[in-house]
């Protein structure tokens, strides 16, 4: 019997329901993003379930359920593993997302080659030819036997071809091109992508098949879909970087199976992205010395310590509003900063032009972050040079004071490694520590951002 069809109205920025039309979506409150689709009940009903119905479960105790840590596929990419919080679950759905050029389809090629060797890997493309996919994979040099190429569209075709060839990892590239022929909206719609995400969780939990999936984002940066599409996967994986710049950051925003705090750097190159171990002598290359406006901070990234080098101008403005503008850091905590900077220590920057970057792409969100900011300012608003062998972290109250952060040790010990003699580090953090932590780096404990700024430049 043919299904019942029914119009309904779907927003493409939130996925937000609505019978009738509006030029604001309720919801998220954007304009023009409500699409009309068309909703076949009994047949969306039909297609969304993809799998033939099984046996209920029963209920297990659990005490009964088995902890021992199932073994993870390792992808040949430690920082990509790092990220997975150490390597591919099975049985896992894990979507990654990031602006088109950035590197999406070329590291998961790069896995393909490495987990080839010993596992059967199905990768689906629906936006490239198997002539398109060779030439790049040649250009990758991927060449694993092991590596089946399937172009193809309709996600009840791909299904069935897992469930018959049971490989061992499956790549979906992308999530927006994938759409079940009963449903009469178009690829990439709110439903389509939504139902076809929902007929691959279900089929890589029953067969215990590790899924990657490749999704597009929108001109704001986030996944292109509904929201629901991050919650429905167990990882959520994002490329950050910009197209011009060589350096890619890979940052994962959910992930089940590990940390939400870890990032992965990679480069750029001819031949594929390669691996950038060492990030902080990445960021800190080419660092001008004896520049007024520079200053070094050390953020934790989940369990890693890397230094970033912080750039500060303060100039004579042209209009009667001062200009503000901060790249790699938040715009309203750079206010805030500067509103300190004037109330408590006295450095006043109402009259100037206030400009921060920080070098390399990276984005600081630690509040630790915040000295090595005020201090950067200072020094270009005095032009002071601060001591090239120094760094400074440390989060900055709205009294002035400097207070202590987390993971003090471990900031100071990669500072040490990387050559640097003297840290900038709150009062409080130094009484917490031992001299015997770091034997060659002078540790200086300050209260305040004026103590700071004179230790910082002696």
């Amino acid at each position: 019997m043919a299904g019942k069809s029914k119009s309904i109205y779907l927003c493409s920025e939130c996925g937000f329901e609505s019978a009738k039309w509006y030029g604001k979506c309720p919801g998220c409150g954007e304009w023009n993003t409500m699409n009309e689709e068309i909703r076949e009940t009994s047949k969306a009903s039909a297609a969304a379930q993809g799998i033939v119905r099984r046996e209920a479960v029963r209920p297990a105790k659990i005490s009964e359920i088995d902890t021992k840590d199932e073994p993870r596929y390792h992808t040949g990419l430690k920082e990509l593993d790092r990220v997975l919080g150490g390597g591919v679950v099975k049985g896992s759905l894990v979507l990654l997302g990031g602006d088109p050029g950035i590197g999406k389809s070329t590291i998961l090629l790069q896995v393909c080659e490495y987990m080839g060797k010993t596992l059967r890997i199905l990768y689906v493309s629906g936006e490239e030819s198997r002539r398109q996919l060779k030439l790049r994979a040649t250009r990758l040099g991927v060449q694993s036997d092991n590596l089946f190429i399937m172009t193809e569209t309709d996600i009840e075709i791909v299904i069935e071809q897992v469930r018959s060839d049971k490989p061992d990892l499956v790549i979906i590239d992308s999530i927006q091109t994938m759409n079940f022929h009963e449903l009469s909206s178009s690829p990439g719609s709110i439903t389509q992508v939504r139902e076809c995400t929902n007929a691959l969780m279900r089929a890589a939990k029953s067969l215990d098949i590790p899924i990657l999936v490749v999704g597009h984002v929108n001109k704001d940066g986030a996944i292109a879909g509904p929201k629901v599409l991050e919650h429905i996967v167990d990882a959520v994986l994002y490329f950050e970087g910009e197209r011009q710049m060589s350096y890619r950051i890979l940052r994962a925003v959910k992930n089940r199976y590990g940390s939400t705090n870890e990032i992965g750097v990679f480069e750029m190159q001819d031949n594929g992205l390669s691996e950038v171990e060492n990030p902080s002598l990445m960021l800190l290359s080419g660092r001008p010395k004896k520049v007024p406006g520079t200053c070094v901070a050390c953020v934790m990234e989940g369990s890693r310590p890397i230094l970033a080098e912080i750039q500060g101008l303060a100039t004579s403005s042209g209009f009667g509003n001062p200009r503000r503008m901060s790249t790699g850091f938040d715009y309203s905590r750079m206010s805030l900063l500067l509103a300190v900077l004037e109330k408590r220590a006295g450095y006043y920057f109402s009259n100037l032009d206030a400009y921060l970057n920080v070098v390399g792409g990276l984005r600081l969100d630690e509040p630790a972050a915040d000295l090595a900011v005020a201090m950067a300012l200072v020094s270009s608003l005095k032009d002071v040079a601060v001591s090239e062998d120094s760094l400074a972290f440390g989060e900055i109250g709205l009294a002035g004071e400097i207070r202590s952060v987390s993971h003090a040790k471990a900031r100071v010990l990669e500072a040490d490694r990387l050559g640097f003699r003297r840290c900038i580090l709150p009062y409080h953090n130094l009484k917490s520590m031992s001299m015997a932590d770091s034997v060659r780096i002078q540790l200086i404990g300050v209260r305040d951002i004026r103590e700071a700024f004179d230790a910082l430049t002696n």
